[in-house]
């Protein structure tokens, strides 16, 4: 399934992956913070976690290799081997967390609207929607995703125009501090970490598709954020099905539920299958479209819960893994293929994903993420410079 996505694609791609009912109740978590300094939160975060974002995709560029493949310019084999496996786990509970929500609000709208209730049909069907989508292959990621994101979009306004009509109050009960909201923001794009070189490989040019990935996610995500908020500030409720049932928009939002939940899955779907045939070889979209059917089953038997807890979860482990990476192919210039095992940058990592709970105890103003990517990029450095003398002096 060799894709090829072009600069308007590839906009689409990400604006179509960030318009979700996980971001919407994401940007709900921001009411307390009041509308002003919760917007100037999610703007700044998504500023700084859209650019890490887009430097870890040029590497999938550059190298046209995918997300996984390029940690063994840092990591070496072994070690592109372990965060596979780690993103095959996170990327199975990111489609089942997709499919749940989905399921969730699919049926509440069924309910109102025709008096049918029964989340696990709502979540099957999602789940094989976004088995179909992958299966489409090359198509799929091009046509029908464009005409998917272009309808979401024409939707989404309708949705926009429902919550913005109303007045905005200042503030609901409770309390997060701008550390807080500015971390939210910088996890989301953050998240996708794993998963950005698997399509930037695939784009058309280097530039383009850096400028067209990070308009598409900060637009779309920053976008979903604020109607989350919103709606959490004029309706006092985190839940977007709820809003948009009272706000009137019907199968409106039965189509939006749905479109937005495939959009976004099927790239965590397609990416797991990506990660397998890392570690061993096998028909890409076979492997993509067995992980769609786990990722089904996990989200019928399994409750996924804790969805904030989740989202921290991901960053300790893989904010600090991408920050060696970056650290490692654009300043020290390193091709570790040839390695089973880079115990330097292992090392590093495993002090980031360390200093990432420590960082956690403490509130400040720029969250947790950026302290923990900065502070590994530095240990990364110093470990690789005391490295490098020890070899100078053993050559003596």
């Amino acid at each position: 399934m060799n894709i090829k996505l072009s600069n308007r694609s590839m906009f689409l791609l990400w604006f179509g992956a960030a318009i979700s009912m996980a971001e919407i109740m994401t940007g709900a978590l921001y009411a307390p913070m009041g509308f002003k300094k919760g917007i100037v939160a999610i703007l700044l975060g998504h500023v700084v976690g859209n650019t890490l974002l887009v430097l870890t995709g040029v590497i999938g560029f550059r190298e046209k290799v995918s997300s996984m493949e390029s940690t063994r310019y840092a990591f070496g084999i072994y070690g592109s081997y372990l965060f596979s496996i780690l993103n095959i786990l996170q990327l199975m509970g990111w489609t089942a967390v997709m499919i749940i929500i989905s399921g969730r609000s699919l049926n509440s709208i069924s309910i109102k609207l025709w008096g049918f209730d029964n989340f696990y049909v709502w979540a099957l069907i999602t789940g094989l929607l976004v088995i179909l989508w992958i299966y489409a292959g090359n198509r799929g990621f091009n046509v029908i995703n464009n005409i998917a994101v272009i309808l979401l979009l024409i939707l989404t306004m309708v949705m926009s125009f429902s919550v913005f009509k109303g007045g905005m109050p200042d503030r609901i009960k409770g309390g997060m501090s701008f550390g807080q909201g500015f971390e939210l923001a910088v996890v989301m794009p953050l998240s996708w970490l794993p998963l950005i070189s698997d399509y930037t490989r695939a784009a058309e040019s280097e530039k383009g598709s850096a400028v067209a990935t990070w308009l598409g996610y900060f637009i779309g995500s920053s976008w979903m954020y604020i109607i989350g908020l919103s709606t959490a500030l004029v309706f006092n409720s985190s839940d977007p099905t709820d809003i948009m049932l009272k706000a009137g928009l019907g199968i409106y939002a039965l189509i939006i539920v749905i479109i937005s939940t495939v959009t976004t899955t099927f790239l965590d779907v397609y990416s797991s299958g990506i990660s397998f045939l890392n570690i061993k070889s096998g028909n890409e979209r076979l492997v993509s479209v067995v992980m769609g059917i786990i990722g089904t089953v996990i989200a019928l038997v399994f409750p996924m819960d804790q969805y904030e807890n989740f989202l921290y979860a991901i960053g300790s482990t893989f904010a600090p893994l991408f920050a060696v990476l970056v650290i490692g192919y654009f300043i020290f210039k390193e091709n570790k293929n040839s390695q089973r095992f880079n115990v330097e940058a292992l090392i590093s990592w495993a002090i980031g994903v360390m200093l990432y709970y420590v960082l956690l105890r403490y509130d400040t103003v720029i969250g947790v993420t950026m302290p923990d990517v900065i502070l590994t990029g530095i240990i990364y450095l110093i470990i690789h410079k005391i490295n490098l003398a020890f070899k100078s002096l053993g050559g003596m």
